[in-house]
């Protein structure tokens, strides 16, 4: 691990393109601004876990969940198209 020491309004450079800016110091707390391309996505550790986290959860879908969701689609589905062949009966 890097270890460097900045000031307030000191910069961090990373790469070309991803900047690391001290805002503010009060007390223990270090507020940074942070510019990077939007495709370089930028989070706090905690919330990068929990989207790790949720994306290992949702990719465990079993086939079971996948079928018991299907169903009540299916269902309306069917409900949709039989009202429309009705609906194109009666214009008959």
């Amino acid at each position: 691990m890097l270890v460097l020491s900045r000031q307030k309004d000191q910069t961090i450079m990373i790469g070309d393109n991803i900047e690391i800016t001290v805002v503010d110091i009060r007390g223990d707390k270090v507020r940074l601004g942070i510019t990077a391309p939007p495709k370089i996505p930028v989070h706090r550790k905690e919330v990068y876990e929990a989207i790790r986290r949720e994306n290992r959860e949702a990719a465990n879908v079993s086939v079971e969940d996948i079928t018991t969701l299907d169903s009540p689609l299916a269902r309306k589905r069917q409900q949709n198209e039989s009202g429309k062949n009705n609906h194109d009966q009666t214009k008959l």
